[in-house]
């Protein structure tokens, strides 16, 4: 842990030095995160962010699930409830599916370890930024888009019973907890509650792209294909971007579906700052993403062979 204070303590002040040197750069491509951010993900997950939370309150989701109570104990050993977060995942991408995690288990609906189950299956990313953004704009053909949403949705399913036993101590729902204080469920406090998610959002995928900046000339000793890659290890959108240019064979499907189904460090802290009531160990959530981007690329695989 010394040690890692101590990189990151080196890292910041590189990138710190690098931004008084540079300024100008640093300040494009903060503006470029926040453009990305404000053309891509606020749009499509806002919306979603406030009216699960309504959905949340109503107690609407409770009944909504029940006709799904057996199918996600067989698989996943979670309550039914589950199946909405999960298809809601889906639907409106991240981070959602943390965030609706953490309101579940904040209410007192979901104990710990149904939490960090639900973890690996219902952190995924949306249709509308795998076949619209990715697939249709980025690598100009739509079967490609199917084939990694396929492929990423499947990943995340094989993934959520690869944890279906997963246990933690002091399992109990935050309920029970009396010194805890109670949030109110009236419309300011929803709208507050979503704006304060979806800029915390915002923030870290501006940060990442200026991470992404500083570590560029590491980047560049390295062919453009890997390259590509690393860069959506940090940040997906980017990644994906720079794959659409550096890969011109089908094979681009399996990358672009590693890095959409592992999230990127951007996504990743994006649901960690959603779960930060849980305490989630960060290494369980990075271990989670890794083998859910490991089944999905070889549904993916196997998918473009066949194709």
């Amino acid at each position: 842990m010394k040690n890692y204070r101590i990189f990151l303590s080196i890292f910041v002040f590189y990138i710190i030095i690098n931004t008084i040197i540079n300024p100008s750069l640093y300040i494009s491509q903060t503006l470029n995160g926040i453009s990305a951010w404000a053309f891509n993900v606020l749009p499509s997950v806002l919306p979603f962010l406030f009216f699960t939370k309504v959905l949340s309150s109503t107690g609407a989701l409770d009944k909504m699930s029940k006709v799904f109570d057996k199918p996600c104990k067989n698989l996943f050993k979670t309550p039914s409830i589950s199946s909405l977060v999960f298809f809601t995942s889906i639907v409106s991408g991240y981070p959602v599916g943390a965030k609706m995690t953490a309101d579940l288990y904040e209410q007192g609906k979901i104990s710990k370890s149904d939490a960090f189950k639900m973890c690996s299956f219902c952190s995924t990313s949306g249709p509308m930024f795998i076949i619209g953004a990715v697939g249709i704009s980025m690598l100009k053909n739509s079967t490609y888009g199917y084939i990694i949403f396929i492929a990423h949705i499947l990943g995340a399913m094989l993934n959520g019973i690869l944890y279906r036993n997963l246990k933690i101590k002091e399992d109990k729902p935050l309920k029970k907890q009396t010194n805890l204080p109670v949030k109110s469920n009236n419309l300011s406090e929803m709208v507050l509650d979503s704006a304060l998610s979806i800029i915390s959002v915002g923030t870290i995928i501006a940060i990442f792209f200026v991470v992404i900046t500083s570590l560029s000339p590491i980047f560049n000793l390295f062919p453009t294909k890997i390259s590509s890659i690393m860069s959506g290890l940090i940040e997906i959108t980017k990644g994906c971007l720079d794959l659409s240019s550096a890969y011109s064979s089908k094979w681009v499907v399996v990358a672009a579906t590693f890095i959409i189904s592992f999230g990127g460090l951007s996504t990743i802290f994006q649901s960690i700052a959603m779960l930060n009531r849980l305490n989630m160990p960060i290494s369980l959530f990075c271990g989670q993403k890794i083998t859910q981007a490991i089944f999905a690329c070889v549904i993916a695989t196997i998918l473009i062979m066949i194709i």
